[in-house]
Formats: C-alpha cells, sequence, structure tokens
C-alpha cells in the first residue's frame, strides 16, 4: 500500500510535470546558508579573541601603550630613580595634548 501511496505521490517524480522538481529554487540557498553558518563562525570567534585579547593586557602590552605606562614600567624595575621619574612624568604631562 505505501508503494501505491509513493508512486501516485507526484512530487516524487521530478520529471512529472517536466521540470526540474520542487526543490529545485532551494537548491541555490544552500551555499548561501553555509556561509552565513561560517560568518557567524567567524565572528563569534573574532569576538571571543577580542576579548581574551583585551583581558590579558590588551593595548596596553603593544606598541600602542602609553609613554606614562613605559615611564611606570621603567621605575618599577629600578632603570630610573624617583627624582628622573618625577621629572620625566612632569614634562610628559606638561606636553600631553589637551582633550576637549
Amino acid at each position: 500500500m505505501l508503494t501505491a501511496l509513493a508512486a501516485a505521490a507526484p512530487w516524487t517524480d521530478p520529471n512529472r510535470f517536466g521540470g526540474p522538481g520542487p526543490g529545485f529554487p532551494f537548491f541555490f540557498l544552500i551555499p548561501l546558508l553555509w556561509l552565513a553558518a561560517f560568518v557567524a563562525l567567524a565572528l563569534l570567534f573574532r569576538r571571543g579573541a577580542r576579548r581574551r585579547w583585551e583581558a590579558y593586557g590588551g593595548p596596553a602590552s603593544g606598541p600602542n601603550r602609553s609613554p606614562e605606562a613605559t615611564l611606570s614600567e621603567r621605575f618599577a624595575n629600578g632603570e630610573i630613580d624617583e627624582i628622573e621619574y618625577r621629572a620625566r612624568l612632569e614634562v610628559l604631562r606638561a606636553n600631553r595634548p589637551q582633550r576637549r
């Protein structure tokens, strides 16, 4: 009985109506769905990587760190004494561009 029902179903035979079949327009959506999935995964990975990067120092640990942070680190490491630290810090703060 199931065989008779399956044989009578018009959607099982793609050539019955002379067309490519009922699944034809959805064939082109499959690559778009895969592309959307890859983009979503890439965005999630990028977001997670950015959060980890900011949690472990972020821009303060790279070449974009502030001069005051570099000076503070040199003072903490003992490379310069307190008098030199304060003098250089005063020069840095005096030459800092004003924000509006």
